[in-house]
């Protein structure tokens, strides 16, 4: 069960959640107070995106090794979901509270790190739906023992 491609999904969301830490959500191109005192906005700024993305990560190679007991494997799923979600808004409302550009020249843009949580998102939707297919088949199997 282990090399099923729920798995492979959730090495893809693990591997989302642990490439926060080398990407960066936004760069300016100056120094801005707040998060953006050194021009890069990344999840080393706050503790709380610290503690989602790497609580994400090992969520994600826990929830594989569950695969003995997919109704575990399916809410650690929905953690997850619930997980990116929160990195998601938690980046975007911190990035806005403090580091919004005063000057009129500032100028902060987006980069690939504010759209990661999204990758581990759909990825983890789609584990979460074949972990249903494979509970349903060993389900049906049961039914005709």
């Amino acid at each position: 069960m282990l090399q099923r491609i729920q798995s492979i999904f959730l090495l893809l969301t693990s591997g989302a959640f642990f490439s926060l830490f080398g990407f960066d959500f936004a760069i300016s191109n100056k120094s801005l107070e707040g998060v953006f005192a050194d021009q890069v906005y990344n999840v080393m700024d706050n503790p709380i995106l610290i503690g989602l993305a790497a609580l994400g990560g090992i969520l994600a190679l826990v929830s594989i090794f569950m695969f003995k007991n997919r109704p575990l494997q399916l809410r650690l799923g929905y953690l997850l979901m619930i997980l990116s979600v929160l990195l998601l808004v938690a980046a975007i409302l911190l990035m806005l509270g403090e580091g919004l550009p005063t000057n009129v020249g500032d100028i902060v843009d987006d980069s690939i790190g504010m759209y990661i949580p999204i990758v581990a998102l759909i990825t983890t939707i789609l584990a979460n739906r074949y972990i249903k297919k494979d509970d349903n088949l060993v389900k049906s199997s049961d039914r005709l023992r």
